[in-house]
């Protein structure tokens, strides 16, 4: 891992050792003017990034793990924050010496919108290998960093038992839902649009504020094959999900992003489950919808990447239900992670095609605002960069939780159908909430 100052590669057996030295290491903090950092190594056996970062005070606070589940991180308050994605790559750009060096966060619906930071403490897991890695502000002196390692409190447990349920409403209701996919289909057959996803959200209320720690260990146990993200920014206030859409992945000029639509419930039993794959897979509308979505990221990767190719469609089976995806490959001209997000959010996956025209139609007819959702949780750095677009999600305010659910509309859907779609996606973390 480059660009570390001090302490770096020396393994450690334990994080309190870890933090033993990283509270040294600041002590040894030079003089000058300039970021600094420091990292060390330690072993992350038995140490569970989120139920750390749970018991920690301080925030924003931010938890990741991949889809594949190699890479893990835990970032604590706030030593630099931007509300964009550009801001935050132009700060990283005036650090290239620090090539490693992570802004964590998330971009809303409409991009232009984004909470980032870099953490004052940030626990990172690559593989088997894990580091503590202490960026102390512009504003906080070396004794100051070494107080704030020493108040770090133990981990904390996870499971803790979810308020009395008060009551749901969804917005918009089944009623409500069925008139706007007639508007959005008869859109579709006047031509305006080609596909729109329409969403709902649901809104639970509760005796007593949520835990949002526990929920997303409650999500991360059940909710196999998915990104997890979780970013509190109060103890009140936190946007949680568990996906399983890559947004895109970058490593250097190296570039993965994928379509991820077309969908039927999944079933327990491994042979049903495998009857409904193959129904998937030769289903006319899911492969259409699939298809266009394949089609727009191909084209709007031309202008910032060459060397395109996408694979053989391939069947996700998660807990709930199973999606259609191509994985879709590229060469960046330039390692841009602005360009990267300006091109492929919204995907049509998650608005519709055309873009613009579905977007005027979901600003126009959803009754909410997305906020965070449909947007991107994830990090970028100089030399590599990952976000999952965040769907299955939540926003968490005291005892109300809103849960997020959309379906994509062509030519031909239904309402009951695509109904019975959001329910089986909200799911995923409704049922942590309400069984």
């Amino acid at each position: 891992m480059r660009g570390f100052h001090a302490k770096e590669g020396i393994p450690v057996t334990t994080f309190a050792a870890a933090l033993a030295q990283a509270q040294e290491a600041l002590a040894q903090r030079p003089d000058t003017a300039g970021f600094y950092r420091c990292a060390v190594e330690f072993s992350p056996a038995d140490h569970d990034f989120l139920a750390w970062l749970r018991a920690q005070p301080d925030f924003p606070k931010f938890y990741w793990r991949s889809r594949e589940g190699h890479d893990e991180a835990a970032a604590l308050g706030a030593a630099q924050r931007f509300t964009t994605l550009h801001d935050a790559e132009t700060f990283l750009r005036q650090h290239a010496d620090m090539p490693s060096l992570r802004a964590w966060g998330l971009n809303a619906f409409e991009p232009q919108r984004g909470s980032f930071f870099i953490p004052r403490l940030e626990l990172r897991r690559e593989g088997e290998r894990a580091w503590l890695i202490a960026t102390p502000g512009h504003d906080e002196t070396a004794a100051q960093g070494i107080k704030r390692i020493a108040a770090l409190q133990p981990a904390m447990a996870l499971t803790r038992p979810q308020p009395g349920f008060v009551s749901r409403c969804d917005i918009p209701d089944a009623a409500q839902w069925a008139q706007r996919v007639g508007q959005a289909t008869q859109a579709i057959a006047r031509g305006d649009f080609a596909k729109v996803v329409l969403a709902r959200a649901t809104e639970l209320r509760f005796a007593a504020p949520v835990d949002a720690g526990a929920l997303m260990a409650a999500s991360r146990r059940v909710n196999r094959d998915c990104y997890h993200f979780y970013l509190a920014f109060s103890a009140r206030e936190a946007f949680l999900g568990s996906t399983p859409e890559r947004l895109w992945r970058r490593q250097g000029l190296a570039l993965d992003t994928e379509a991820l639509a077309g969908t039927v419930e999944n079933h327990p039993d491994d042979a049903q489950a495998h009857e409904r794959a193959a129904w998937l897979l030769g289903d006319d509308k899911n492969r259409r919808e699939n298809a266009l979505v394949v089609d727009d990221i191909c084209g709007r990767l031309k202008p910032i990447a060459d060397d395109i190719h996408t694979e053989a469609p391939q069947v996700v089976r998660l807990r709930r239900v199973q999606h259609l995806r191509r994985v879709i490959r590229a060469r960046l001209l330039m390692p841009d992670d602005t360009a990267c997000l300006r091109q492929l959010q919204p995907t049509a996956a998650v608005a519709g095609l055309p873009r613009e025209a579905a977007r005027r139609f979901i600003a126009s007819h959803e009754p909410f605002d997305r906020a965070w959702y449909a947007g991107s949780a994830g990090y970028l750095s100089l030399e590599k960069t990952e976000f999952c677009v965040s769907l299955r999600s939540a926003w968490l305010d005291g005892e109300t939780v809103r849960i997020y659910a959309g379906a994509g509309l062509v030519a031909g859907s239904q309402a009951a159908l695509e109904w019975q779609e959001i329910e089986n996606k909200a799911a995923a973390l409704l049922t942590l909430l309400t069984d």
